[in-house]
């Protein structure tokens, strides 16, 4: 994997001029692997997935405790490898990054993605409770990935997710738990202009239905995409579906090549 301003990433190049870039952001205590194969590698587009700093092979850096400081953390990250705009994909806490970068940044915004995520993202107590102590981590780690999934999911789907979590410090998954329960644009989210697919799964326990709805409606470029029979892990449980809906929002937004990049 290449590296910019210290943050690992995935790149999958396409050969294809006409469609914009697209940066795809990871959730709370995840990696690049936290997006499965049918959407890092979209065919006919050049993506990238980083690590962000803290997580994955980006763990030599610092976490963070803010979304601003994520943030901060992409849009250097983005200087560094001269992508001055681009459509942002985020998953749940990712999806607080980017639409925090719409908000604050639109001028490096072409469209958001936004997968199970939410003008503001609460955490459970008790797992935050678990999250604070290094020894108590694991219980976290279980409650989340016991939300995260549909009924109608396979259970070892759950397990590989579980062991990639166990796999970023325990402080760096906390950290990631304060930045989501600090984060709160309802007031704000309104402000958005750039087109937007709101993505979510219909059995979504960590961050339901509603709050992907108040999305949708607050934007006015908005629109939803609810996928039966999946929760908040949508695009590992059903990939090849969110990867389709992703392919005909991003196909659709204007760019032209030499100028928006």
């Amino acid at each position: 994997m290449p590296v910019a301003s210290g943050i690992y990433y995935y790149a999958f190049q396409s050969v294809r001029g006409d469609c914009p870039p697209v940066v795809l952001i990871h959730g709370a205590g995840g990696t690049h692997l936290s997006w499965p194969a049918e959407i890092r590698r979209l065919n006919g587009f050049c993506s990238y997935a980083p690590d962000l700093p803290g997580h994955g092979k980006s763990s030599a850096m610092d976490g963070q405790q803010t979304i601003a400081g994520y943030r901060q953390g992409v849009l250097t990250w983005l200087a560094a490898l001269g992508l001055p705009r681009a459509v942002f994909v985020g998953h749940s806490m990712g999806g607080a990054i980017v639409l925090d970068l719409a908000i604050h940044h639109p001028e490096h915004v072409l469209g958001l993605g936004l997968v199970s995520s939410g003008p503001r993202l609460a955490v459970n107590s008790q797992i935050m409770e678990y999250a604070a102590r290094p020894a108590t981590g694991h219980k976290a780690v279980d409650a989340l990935v016991e939300l995260s999934f549909s009924a109608h999911t396979a259970p070892q789907l759950a397990v590989l997710a579980g062991q990639g979590l166990n796999e970023t410090r325990p402080s760096v998954l906390h950290g990631d738990l304060l930045a989501c329960q600090g984060f709160d644009v309802t007031e704000q989210v309104g402000a958005v202009r750039a087109p937007t697919l709101v993505i979510c799964g219909a059995e979504d326990r960590i961050t339901p239905v509603r709050h992907s709805q108040f999305l949708a409606g607050a934007i006015a470029s908005a629109r939803l995409e609810v996928v039966p029979r999946a929760g908040h892990m949508v695009m590992l449980e059903h990939p090849q579906a969110v990867a389709e809906a992703l392919k005909a929002f991003i196909s659709a937004i204007p760019f032209w090549p030499g100028k928006d990049v």
